[in-house]
């Protein structure tokens, strides 16, 4: 017993140290060079052509002009990413795709999971780094698992448990394999046909997948990949990069491989919007990119121009505001007026025990920042809508907080590796003695503290208002903006401005197309009209599977002397409360949640909550930015149900409770013409 205690805590501490001492320094140097090497080689322009299923004009939907919301995931990793295989995950696209259905599928740890509602659409973004890479040293039967680095990972999941001695396998794996392979292509061991060629071989394959489970009108995927770009200072500048169709795609993803400067990548996809292949990239965990993601500088340092701003834009028209590794809306050293921005916050930069600075981290902030970029004449790259994403790397996205069962497979899978509840005894001191770091002791109790999973929230959902459940429709909208995020739940946000609502209207049948004939949508721009007042119209409709609405709001942001200023408004409230025009708050509504079983308080909350606004500090000279917020009830975070599960109390540094909630893009009001002078 004494001899393998000893060997688990050899193995911990080689994780620790993330490679053996005979290749440390080889694979130190391989890893520099990863991080920061900034050459830009072209991304491979060639165009492959794939055939969609022909659909019959029957078998198309119907287009809905006055929209409806629908609900997906744009950043899935399944097997061909090689942090998930790592991970002990072995779903396909094709079963990512499966789950997405509705239809159950096989946990990395053994178990099945599966949605309590089908999405209405998911794309699988795999890392377009190694893309499949590690699957074919996995492979004894490809050419790839030949060469001496792949060795060690040979048949490695074949013994998947989720123990001690298997997780710690798993990290080494994960620590090693990319410096590993830079190594070997730096000192030609291995060639960069060998790696292109399995690159080429995973996204067939996910292309293949994608087109096979797409059905128009009822289920839409999409080509997609994940561009990781971290700066040298472990700045996260990661984005999703979603295709609008799959008839004409790239043989191969851009990847970090091509340049970790992510102008490289928005040159690539000009590049290829020339060749008729449209596409789109969506920034993720800017909370984690140490003020790198929404900055007031280029990569190369020089301050943000016209030019910079229009490609950003063109490429990047939306932002993940909410994933598992936290909410970037804002921060609450942000935010100190919002009583609501401690929400799901996580505070290192992505995969360290760094801090994250939060200004140039957090959405909110970016929209501030366009807004002063513009009064510099420098444009704004920063107008951008908001989705939700989960970033789970088992296929299976895990949204529900009464049924989390974390992101990233055999490591996270239990609530003692999760950190919900305390360690075993046995578990507790070999990590401890082996990495005392990844041990945190809470009101006398040993948590594991593996990755900061503690801060992990169980999120997010994108929402879009499109004509029809097909590629074209979603794509488009979200191309243009109309889209909402939420933290898991199925909220639908509707968020409208213009200046011919009436009150009279609310409950009028034509509301919507009235909406859409006369107001700007989330997204879009209202251009003043004179000192003329806009309204905003506002309508979110509770998810009946999670719990009521509590409040509906609409944030607004502005400059005032070149400063950022912020202000909430709670504009509609349940239970037929009125908010204070003081405060402008709602008054309590008394939702409560029992912690020792997790119930609610019955009857209250709302079903829905629509209202007609009007900005009571609207200033008509000055730039701004609107956005609506939906908040429930409370309920039991991820962690107070793992804990209560397992008989155990909540940690006492964790929140018990939350209030999932949604976020609409903004509307922006603008004062100015094209030249720059007050309208009339």
């Amino acid at each position: 017993m004494l001899m393998r205690l000893a060997f688990l805590m050899v193995i911990m501490l080689s994780v620790a140290c993330s490679g053996d001492s005979l290749e440390a320094e080889k694979r130190t140097a391989a890893q520099q060079h990863y991080r920061t090497t900034n050459t830009v080689i072209p991304g491979n322009n060639q165009i492959i052509s794939f055939s969609e299923p022909a659909y019959t004009k029957a078998e198309r939907p119907k287009p809905n002009l006055d929209r409806n919301a629908f609900f997906g995931d744009l950043h899935v990793h399944t097997a061909l990413s090689f942090d998930a295989s790592a991970f002990g995950t072995t779903a396909s696209p094709s079963d990512a795709y499966r789950y997405a259905q509705g239809e159950a599928i096989t946990h990395p740890s053994g178990f099945e999971v599966q949605l309590t509602q089908p999405l209405d659409f998911y794309a699988v973004t795999d890392h377009g780094v190694l893309l499949g890479l590690i699957n074919e040293a996995i492979d004894t039967n490809s050419a790839f698992s030949q060469y001496e680095l792949a060795k060690p990972y040979h048949n490695i999941n074949e013994s998947i448990d989720g123990g001690l001695l298997d997780l710690a396998k798993r990290s080494k794996a994960f620590y090693n394999f990319v410096s590993d392979v830079v190594a070997n292509l730096l000192d030609g061991t291995i060639d960069e046909d060998s790696i292109n060629s399995a690159s080429k071989s995973a996204w067939q394959q996910t292309i293949e997948a994608t087109n096979a489970a797409y059905k128009p009108g009822v289920f839409t995927t999409f080509a997609a990949y994940e561009f990781t770009s971290s700066t040298q200072a472990r700045e996260a500048l990661h984005r999703n990069v979603i295709f609008r169709s799959t008839q004409r795609l790239p043989a191969q993803p851009f990847s970090r491989f091509n340049s970790i400067n992510p102008e490289g990548l928005w040159d690539w996809m000009d590049q290829l919007r020339q060749q008729d292949v449209e596409s789109l990239a969506i920034p993720h965990n800017s909370n984690g990119s140490n003020g790198a993601m929404f900055a007031f500088t280029d990569w190369a340092g020089r301050p943000i121009d016209v030019d910079y701003a229009a490609k950003r834009l063109r490429n990047e028209p939306l932002v993940e505001i909410t994933q598992v590794k936290g909410t970037s809306e804002t921060h609450p050293l942000l935010s100190q007026n919002d009583e609501w921005a401690n929400f799901e916050i996580f505070p290192l930069r992505t995969s360290t025990r760094l801090p994250s600075n939060p200004q140039g981290s957090y959405v909110r902030n970016a929209w501030q920042r366009g807004l002063s970029l513009t009064t510099r004449d420098s444009g704004n790259p920063y107008k951008f809508g908001v989705i939700g994403s989960s970033d789970t790397h088992t296929g299976a996205a895990s949204l529900e907080e009464n049924n989390y069962f974390g992101k990233i497979g055999a490591f996270d899978s239990t609530p003692e590796k999760r950190g919900s509840i305390p360690a075993s005894f046995l578990y507790g001191t070999l990590v401890k003695l082996a990495a005392s770091e990844m041990v945190e002791e809470v009101d006398g109790q040993n948590y594991l503290d593996f990755s900061g999973y503690k801060y992990w929230g169980a999120s997010g959902i994108a929402g879009v208002w499109a004509e029809a459940n097909t590629r074209e429709a979603i794509y488009d909208a979200l191309r243009r903006k109309e889209t909402f995020a939420t933290s898991g739940t199925r909220i639908k946000l509707r968020f409208f401005s213009g200046y011919h609502f009436a009150e009279d209207q609310l409950d009028e049948t034509d509301l919507i197309k009235e909406a859409y004939r006369s107001g700007a949508t989330m997204g879009a721009t209202l251009q003043a009209q004179g000192k003329r007042q806009p309204s905003f119209l506002t309508w979110a409709i509770a998810d009946p599977n999670t719990a009521p609405l509590q409040r509906l709001q609409i944030v607004k942001g502005w400059l005032t002397n070149g400063e950022h200023q912020e202000k909430v408004y709670d504009v509609a409230c349940s239970n037929n409360l009125q908010v204070n025009q003081d405060t402008h708050r709602c008054p309590d509504n008394n939702a409560r949640v029992n912690l020792g079983d997790c119930s609610t308080t019955a009857n209250v909350g709302a079903a829905e909550l629509k209202v007609l606004w009007q900005d009571p500090d609207f200033v008509p000279e000055q730039e701004a930015f609107y956005y609506a917020r939906a908040l429930e009830n409370p309920v039991c975070r991820w962690s107070t149900w793992d804990a209560i599960r397992s008989g155990k109390l909540p940690r006492g540094d964790l929140p018990a409770t939350i209030q999932e909630r949604a976020w609409s893009s903004p509307i922006w009001y603008s004062a100015l013409d094209d030249n720059d002078n007050f309208v009339e």
